[in-house]
């Protein structure tokens, strides 16, 4: 069994509240779970109005299955108007 772990940090755009990007997080976290089912979890970044970190593992029987996963859940998160990547860093355990 392998576990495949990718962590972005995010900028989330024009929010003036915590509310507003606790929305955003949670919607972004929502969709990634119910689409691709990975477990995803904000780990950084809790009191910044417009800047988050998420984290998101898969477990697979094999590198490569988990690898492809975490492929397309970057390239979703990647694709999210309201928020731009800043940095992503990927790894396998």
């Amino acid at each position: 069994m392998v576990v495949g772990v990718i962590g972005w940090e995010l900028e989330i755009f024009g929010c003036q509240s915590l509310k507003e990007k606790r929305s955003v997080v949670k919607s972004l976290k929502d969709r990634l779970h119910k689409r691709f089912n990975v477990s995803v979890a904000e780990t950084a970044h809790h009191d910044l109005w417009q800047r988050a970190e998420l984290t998101a593992c898969v477990a697979a029987a094999d590198t490569r299955h988990a690898d492809s996963v975490l492929e397309q859940v970057d390239r979703f998160v990647n694709s999210d108007p309201r928020a731009r990547v800043i940095r992503a860093e990927r790894s396998f355990v």
